[in-house]
């Protein structure tokens, strides 16, 4: 069989993963590259990867998709690195500034607005000209404490919703091998059982704890519940510009 093409994330949140991919027979079996969320889905979307993490918003432009793993970048509550910032209290807040990574975020964040926090607000093309801003990932470790108000998204939607959140799956457009999904599921079950093994030689950031992070604010695993909050969101994110 030649090399399945795996498109992965390069965030810390994604590192469990690759711990796991690269200590797996499965990393023979792969061609590996490392991008941000966006550039992933579009690889997978435009058939230049055949496997790949794929934030939950570009499911709409994969009917085809197959979700192939029992395991996800998700969370049951605060999830710690996808956020709105913002200069005003929510309430108050007229335009937002998008994340120009992740299709996900930005989606979630007009939901929220839109059904949570009851808002409408302009969108701007230039972050010195918004009230807030959608940020996520690596960027925003050890910011909490230097904006004036700042709201964890993965919390909100779950005070919203009352359900745990998936931002980005495993998916494929089309089917792979039996054999090959087997040793994948494997080796991602192999990285996130000792999340905490990534932490030596990382970056290290005022007021964030990457324990805490791995091992409590992110869920690895694709439940039941998280593949509900999948739809819900589907959904709604079909729904706001009706």
């Amino acid at each position: 069989m030649d090399k399945v093409r795996v498109s992965a994330v390069s965030y810390t949140n994604t590192l469990p993963f690759l711990n796991g991919i690269r200590q797996s027979a499965v990393l023979d079996q792969i061609e590996l590259s490392l991008d941000n969320p966006s550039v992933c889905a579009q690889k997978v979307i435009d058939d230049k990867a055949d496997l790949g993490i794929i934030p939950i918003a570009a499911l709409l432009s994969l009917p085809q998709a197959h979700i192939i793993t029992d395991y996800c970048i998700g969370t049951e509550g605060a999830v710690d690195s996808v956020f709105i910032f913002s200069h005003k209290p929510i309430e108050e807040i007229q335009t937002l500034y998008l994340d120009q990574q992740s299709r996900t975020s930005n989606g979630l964040a007009r939901v929220l607005l839109k059904h949570h926090w009851k808002r409408q607000v302009k969108l701007v093309a230039n972050i010195d000209e918004a009230d807030a801003y959608v940020l996520i990932g690596d960027r925003t470790f050890g910011k909490k404490n230097e904006v004036p108000y700042v709201y964890d998204l993965g919390l909100t939607w779950k005070e919203f919703t009352g359900l745990p959140f998936a931002f980005a799956v495993w998916v494929s457009k089309k089917q792979l091998p039996e054999a090959f999904i087997t040793s994948f599921n494997e080796a991602l079950k192999l990285g996130v059982s000792h999340p905490e093994a990534v932490i030596p030689g990382l970056p290290e950031y005022k007021d964030f704890d990457y324990h805490h992070y791995l091992k409590s604010s992110l869920n690895y695993h694709l439940t039941a519940k998280k593949r509900e909050a999948i739809e819900k969101y589907l959904t709604l994110l079909k729904g706001l510009d009706t």
